[in-house]
């Protein structure tokens, strides 16, 4: 290990460790440099301000925090800010009253869509920062398909599941269809389908086509084919990203440069960059994981911290993920336990 960059806070010595510890709680919960003197009046034992000086100097070599300014206070650096959640963060129970907050916005569930819409809601009001809701891919079994003619050249497949969701997709289907061709294609579709997800639509159709191509006309080959291609090709983007309480981080004490930044994280999450990266970051373990500043490429260039949990369906598999953006000085303690409340309780829900 490298002396110059402690993996653990068993690197520090215990005063240290002590003066590291009031020093990022302070910059936590006012966002300010911290000096000697204010460090002073909180530390256990009774030490100079020059001493004090001396330890935070020996702490910014280690690379654990910086001085912003000539003259001012210390802060936590990204490397300082990850060793403090890693092993000082001390995080208990959620609050009572935040818990009934939660429980109230979402003892009413229509449907999983109106559960995670709320989720996001509620997780910006309470925690004041933006939220990222990943809803999951809808994996509903189907009940049933239809091709529907809407004008020559232009077609409809609808496509309905056990739950009652209806969804229907646009297409161009093969010159000459006749209804008969659409009505062949459906019953051959709803005999093999039934009781399978959309996205095992393409293996499983593939399939009984290979196995049952005598039986059927071109035209009818055709239509199931390109009918399902539109289902199969729009599973990459199914997952829905829902992001709430933007204006909670572009408030009026940033700087015009940190601003743009924010403003490019938004665009990239409306763009859903990255977006199966950051479910992949909730599958790499259970629980709650926090991301600080660069640690995160989507969230790299805003500065951002990001605490986020997986949610599961009933067969224990991450279907989605809740989480809270915020800015690195971002109260951990308070968000981390709110943030996996509100995943447990979504999970709890999809398996009722």
């Amino acid at each position: 290990m490298d002396p110059l960059h402690p993996h653990t806070v068993e690197d520090l010595t215990g005063r240290s460790k002590e003066v590291f510890r009031l020093l990022v709680e302070s910059y936590l919960d006012t966002g300010e440099p911290v000096g000697s003197r204010t460090l002073t009046r909180s530390l256990s034992e009774n030490v100079s301000a020059a001493t004090i000086r001396n330890v935070m100097q020996d702490l910014e070599f280690l690379g654990l925090l910086d001085a912003p300014h000539v003259s001012a206070g210390r802060i936590p650096t990204e490397s300082g800010l990850r060793l403090f959640v890693d092993g000082l963060l001390e995080v208990g129970d959620i609050a009572t009253q935040e818990r009934k907050e939660i429980d109230a916005s979402l003892d009413t569930p229509n449907d999983i869509s109106s559960v995670l819409d709320k989720a996001g809601a509620m997780l910006s009001g309470l925690t004041h920062g933006a939220s990222v809701v990943l809803a999951p891919k809808s994996e509903a079994p189907i009940k049933h398909i239809e091709f529907v003619s809407l004008a020559p050249g232009r077609a409809l497949v609808v496509l309905v599941t056990e739950d009652g969701n209806v969804e229907n997709r646009m297409f161009t289907p093969p010159i000459g269809q006749t209804p008969s061709s659409m009505r062949e294609a459906a019953n051959f579709l709803n005999a093999i389908v039934a009781g399978h997800t959309i996205s095992d639509l393409r293996n499983v159709v593939t399939a009984h086509v290979k196995k049952h191509q005598r039986d059927l006309d071109v035209l009818s080959q055709q239509m199931i084919t390109d009918g399902i291609a539109v289902w199969a090709e729009d599973q990459g983007s199914e997952a829905r990203l829902i992001v709430r309480g933007r204006s909670n981080l572009l408030d009026d004490g940033k700087s015009d440069e940190d601003m743009e930044r924010i403003k490019s994280l938004f665009d990239d999450l409306e763009q859903k960059k990255d977006i199966a990266q950051f479910l992949d970051l909730t599958e790499q373990g259970d629980g709650v994981k926090i991301f600080i500043g660069s640690e995160n490429k989507l969230f790299s260039l805003s500065g951002s911290s990001l605490v986020v949990s997986p949610y599961m369906n009933a067969d224990r598999k991450v279907i989605g993920a809740v989480g809270v953006i915020g800015p690195k000085r971002l109260n951990y303690g308070r968000v981390v336990p709110i943030v996996d409340y509100t995943a447990q309780l979504i999970g709890r829900i999809l398996r009722t």
